[in-house]
């Protein structure tokens, strides 16, 4: 069974509908990118599939043994947050929160836990510093780092690359590239659609029209042919 999979939903906010008659699934190392023009519901439908908004309609589920608290996410970050006076240490291990349980502090397990993914995201030496003295490709790394600890198969990112560089932003696309090397099924949200093409296994492009496939499906959907052709053009502000 898939780790997700979601069926005729209908998502918004104040009981409003903006999205409606999404259909697809997630399977142990695909690698998803949803598209689409600014308001078209990207975000709203990341923040459904987490369960922090009610669905309109229809129905998320989840499986092969994936619980609803086992998910990591990176959410775009705020001014307020990149200002953040905690450790990096700190933040990484608050991503072990739900593995708590009823502990009231944090073990040698989420500990350990919180080291390993710190290495893995390449931020071992930052462990000490003060987050708001970091780069904002450092932050990335952090929050990431961060999500792992909460993730155990699957990760939603809701645009990570935003605002970097091009240099630190391939970077964190190769990072990204070897978490689902190694199993783990994202979920992101991008706005470049040619980069969602490179790295993506699939595309689900939501807006004016709806496309869920492969990405090579994509590419010769008429869809996908008139939103990259117009990106190219520099008239899609996804």
């Amino acid at each position: 069974m898939a780790l997700l999979t979601v069926k005729d939903l209908s998502i918004g906010y104040d009981g409003q509908v903006i999205l409606s008659g999404l259909n697809f699934a997630v399977n142990a190392g695909d690698y998803l990118c949803i598209v689409g023009e600014n308001g078209a519901g990207k975000t709203t439908l990341m923040r459904t599939l987490l369960h922090l908004q009610e669905p309109l309609g229809g129905e998320i589920l989840t499986g092969d043994g994936l619980a609803a608290g086992e998910i990591g996410y990176l959410p775009q970050q705020t001014a307020v947050q990149k200002d953040f006076p905690a450790s990096v240490r700190e933040i990484v291990l608050s991503g072990c929160r739900g593995r708590c349980g009823i502990k009231p502090f944090y073990g040698r397990k989420e500990k350990l836990l919180a080291e390993e993914n710190m290495a893995r995201m390449g931020i071992g030496e930052l462990a000490g510093r003060c987050y708001r003295e970091l780069s904002g490709g450092q932050q990335q790394r952090v929050l990431l780092a961060r999500a792992l600890c909460a993730a155990k198969k699957l990760l939603l990112l809701d645009e990570p690359v935003s605002g970097l560089d091009p240099k630190v932003t391939a970077e964190m696309y190769g990072l990204i590239e070897g978490l689902r090397r190694d199993g783990m099924a994202i979920i992101m949200i991008s706005h470049d659609l040619s980069a969602a093409v490179r790295y993506a296994s699939h595309i689900l492009h939501i807006g004016r029209q709806l496309f869920y496939g492969t990405t090579e499906t994509y590419k010769v959907s008429e869809t996908g042919k008139y939103f990259l052709k117009s990106a190219e053009e520099g008239g899609i502000n996804a």
